[in-house]
Formats: structure tokens, C-alpha cells, sequence
């Protein structure tokens, strides 16, 4: 209480020759006492490694992010778990395809729509090299957001008689081919790093290089062209708001990845040097060895092997302590990773030994909320609509087209655990009017009017079929014919 008082008398002193400090000391302590209140905004030992810049979205991830693409793309090359999580995330997000179907107009105009468009979206003479129809490029597009944060996709515009069922083609370029050096553009607008913007901020080009900067070509030009916003998808994964540029999905659990990996390596190299069984000779007094046993020596140790030690040496091996918790250490170390990559531990570890139909219907309500996130913000939201309106607007270009038309895409079903108990509350729904039939076709990947249709062609199918038995049937209770000559004997 002392103290206090003490404290509140030199304020007050303070206050009285210098306002102005006095003041200034007041407000600070008050600041003081009010971060008190969180650990989290205090500078003690505790956070002192920790890294709070108040920076944007883009500025946070500027100076680190080429690192953290090369980091990712080693990881994908040499870290089993990083390969297995980008395939257990492309192959929920994509699958086989998220299926395009083309609605709106009659049937007829639909139906001949839908035959120019899918046909192109379908067939590899959607890419610019031939190499990709609009299901690959899916894949190839997720693969690389996950990989790099972002990619880049071109609209390349071809005349109508290049043989084309719609005029243009794609090509999917990784993040690296934006210019950094270009800082300018056309009427002084700012240019980061090879993105383009106008007064208002929205983004109007892309300055992007003609060749990978990182090409093993001979011919190799490092020249950038500016390319209009229009012609350009910019597929990212957003998580603040103003946010432009994107960053490996592996970024927050990089850390662990690398040092899980380093741990594994670790522990397999020493079980190998455990399972070795080597036979060691040590040389007497006066015994000495030829020339041939020296170069034996202990440089290398083999199973099987034989070394030898000269007069007065000595070998000991380490004993380092037994990890007897590797499994538990492992475990942890990929549930850390698949939470922070939002999926789930047995996706990522492929370990169901601890699951059953409940447990793994639970764990599987976050990752499939996560997919379907994936699925409509990133896969469908800008890489989807946006080949769709390119595919529209070539479409408008050719003869005969229709008004009126749209593209719908459908993701692929999340699979089932057990069909036999999830499909009855499905069913249920529909026939107590809870949800659509449509739209439960839908949820299991498939397009209604696809369906719609094959089911009509299978009632006819099916009605000529029961035609024609009926038919056969009859054929065969009908009396024969009576053969020549008979019929005659009662005349």
C-alpha cells in the first residue's frame, strides 16, 4: 500500500513540473496494466521468439514466399507424408472430375449447346500442348495450389478455323513465370511482383515470362509479356481479407514435416547399424598386420564384415538411448500436420487401426467440410466458372449459337463408409420432402438431367425389349401350320 501511495506521489510531482510527461507516464501504465490482462500481448522471455508483423496478407508472405515454394517442392520430391497429403487433397477436391453439364435453353438447343462445349471441355484440344482435357487440368490445377499456393492460367484466343469445337485453348503455367522486375505499367500503374494494378487496387495484368525463369532450355529468353486480367485465372486459396498472392498449403506445418522426416531418417539408420554383425580382430604385441589387412581397416562396416586394429587401438561404439515411444512420437507428429492441413490423421498416415464406422464418420465431418470449402472457393469458384466463361463467351462466337446457356459443374460424391446405413436417411429425406431428389444427385456427384435421361432411355429400351418377347412368345404358343399333303384324309 506503501508503494503505492509512494507511486501515486511521484505521478503527481511529475504532473505538477513536466504536464506533459506526467502524462505520458499515466497513459503508458495504464497500457501497462491493461496487457497485463494477456499473456499473448506481453514481451516476456516466453514470446520472444515469436513473430508478429502488422503487415497485410501480401506483404506477410513477400520476402519468404519463393522460399516456401522450393521448400514445398523438395518436400514433394523426397517427403513421403508432404506427397501423400497433396494427393489425399487433390483426389477429395477432384476425384475424377468435377462434371460439367450445360443448362438453360430447350432441350434441343441444349442438347446441341451442350455438344460443342463438353466436346471441347472433354477432348485434350482444350490445352495449349494436347496434353490435358478439362478433368487433368483439374488435377494438374489443384496439384500446383497446393504445391506452389497459386497458378496461373492461360486463355490462349485461336481463329474459328483451327479446327476447334469452340475457339481458344488453356495453359496452365506455375506462379514462377510472373515477372518481379517489372515495377510500372501502362499510365503509371503500380506493378508487384508481375501483378498489376489500378488506382482502385483491382487487378487489370499480368506481366508474365514467356519461358519458366528456371528452364533447363539452351534457348532461354528471360522476356515478360503483359497480359490482360481477362486472360488470366489467378488460382489461389484466400484466408484475409485483401489478400492477392497465395502460399504453400504445407507452410504452417513445414517445420514439423522436415523435422519428422530428419527423426524417421534418423531412427531407420539406426536400426540399420544396429542389425550390423561385424567381427573385429585387434592385433597383438608383435603381431603386426599386412598391407592388405590396413586397408581393411574400420572405414566401412558391412554385415558380414571383418576389420582389423592395430597394435594398441581400441574400438567402442555409442550407446544412444532407445526411443521406445517412436510410435507414439510419430503419431503425434502427423496429427499436428493433418490438423493443420486439414485432413484427417488416417488420410494422411493411411492407419485405420483405431477406427470404427463411428469414429471415422466423425472424423470425417470436418475434412469433408474442408473439401467441400476447397471444392467451391477454390477448384469451382475460380478455376471452373472462370474456363466456363471463357468456354461461353467462344461459344457466342460460333454459328448458330444459342442464348440463354450456362455451365453447371458438379464435384464428385464424398464416398461412403456404408452405403447400406447412409443411404436410407437419404431416401427418407426426399420422400418427406426434406430436400430434392436433384439435389441428392448432386451430393453424390452425378447430373440430374444425365440421369433423367438415361433412366427414359431405359424405359424405352426397356418397353421394346418386352415387345419383342412378347412378340417371340406368341410366335411359339401359336398352332403350326399343317405341312403339304395334310388335312386330306377325310376327303
Amino acid at each position: 500500500m506503501m508503494h503505492f501511495n509512494t507511486a501515486n506521489m511521484l505521478d503527481r510531482a511529475i504532473l505538477a513540473v513536466a504536464p506533459r510527461r506526467g502524462l505520458d507516464r499515466i497513459e503508458a501504465k495504464a497500457r501497462a496494466r491493461i496487457l497485463m490482462n494477456f499473456d499473448g500481448a506481453g514481451r516476456g522471455p516466453r514470446l520472444k521468439s515469436w513473430k508478429a508483423p502488422a503487415t497485410d496478407a501480401d506483404a506477410a508472405s513477400l520476402a519468404g514466399r519463393a522460399r516456401l515454394r522450393q521448400l514445398s517442392r523438395d518436400m514433394m520430391r523426397n517427403a513421403p507424408f508432404a506427397k501423400r497429403a497433396q494427393s489425399v487433397t487433390t483426389n477429395n477436391v477432384v476425384g475424377q472430375g468435377i462434371q460439367p453439364s450445360v443448362q438453360g435453353a430447350n432441350k434441343r438447343q441444349r442438347d446441341k449447346a451442350a455438344t460443342r462445349i463438353l466436346g471441347h471441355l472433354k477432348s485434350k484440344s482444350l490445352d495449349k500442348y494436347g496434353e490435358h482435357d478439362i478433368f487433368s487440368a483439374q488435377s494438374l490445377v489443384q496439384d500446383a495450389v497446393f504445391e506452389s499456393g497459386e497458378v496461373l492460367v492461360l486463355r490462349h484466343n485461336r481463329p474459328a478455323r483451327a479446327g476447334l469445337d469452340l475457339p481458344f485453348q488453356i495453359e496452365v503455367l506455375e506462379i514462377d513465370h510472373l515477372d518481379p522486375t517489372v515495377t510500372t505499367g501502362p499510365g503509371g500503374n503500380e506493378v508487384r511482383d508481375g501483378i498489376e494494378y489500378d488506382d482502385g487496387g483491382h487487378v487489370v495484368a499480368y506481366h508474365i515470362y514467356q519461358q519458366h525463369p528456371g528452364s533447363s532450355s539452351r534457348k532461354i529468353k528471360i522476356k515478360s509479356d503483359r497480359w490482360v486480367a481477362d486472360n488470366v485465372l489467378h488460382i489461389k486459396r484466400l484466408e484475409r481479407p485483401g489478400q492477392t498472392r497465395g502460399v504453400p498449403w504445407l507452410a504452417p506445418v513445414m517445420l514439423t514435416m522436415g523435422e519428422m522426416r530428419d527423426y524417421l531418417e534418423a531412427q531407420l539408420l539406426k536400426q540399420k547399424i544396429s542389425a550390423l554383425l561385424v567381427g573385429v580382430v585387434k592385433s597383438t604385441s608383435g603381431a603386426g598386420l599386412s598391407e592388405e589387412q590396413k586397408a581393411a581397416g574400420v572405414g566401412e562396416m558391412r554385415p558380414g564384415g571383418i576389420v582389423y586394429l592395430e597394435d594398441g587401438q581400441e574400438m567402442n561404439f555409442s550407446d544412444p538411448p532407445d526411443v521406445g515411444d517412436f510410435d507414439a512420437v510419430v503419431r503425434l507428429a502427423l496429427v499436428a500436420i493433418a490438423m493443420g492441413l486439414g485432413i484427417t490423421y488416417e488420410a494422411l498416415a493411411g492407419d485405420l487401426s483405431r477406427v470404427n464406422f463411428a469414429s471415422s464418420k466423425v472424423g470425417r465431418i470436418e475434412m469433408d467440410a474442408n473439401i467441400k470449402t476447397w471444392q467451391s472457393r477454390v477448384m469451382i469458384g475460380q478455376f471452373c466458372d472462370g474456363v466456363a466463361k471463357w468456354a461461353l463467351q467462344a461459344y457466342r462466337l460460333t454459328p448458330g449459337a444459342h442464348k440463354g446457356v450456362a455451365i453447371h459443374w458438379t464435384p464428385p460424391a464424398r464416398p461412403m463408409i456404408d452405403p447400406s446405413r447412409e443411404m436410407k436417411p437419404v431416401i427418407e429425406k426426399i420422400d418427406k420432402g426434406l430436400t430434392s431428389r436433384q439435389r441428392s444427385i448432386r451430393e453424390m456427384g452425378q447430373d440430374p438431367e444425365i440421369i433423367d435421361q438415361e433412366i427414359e432411355e431405359d424405359e424405352v429400351r426397356d418397353a421394346e425389349r418386352a415387345k419383342r418377347v412378347a412378340k417371340r412368345t406368341n410366335q411359339e404358343q401359336s398352332p403350326s401350320e399343317p405341312a403339304e399333303g395334310e388335312g386330306d384324309e377325310g376327303k
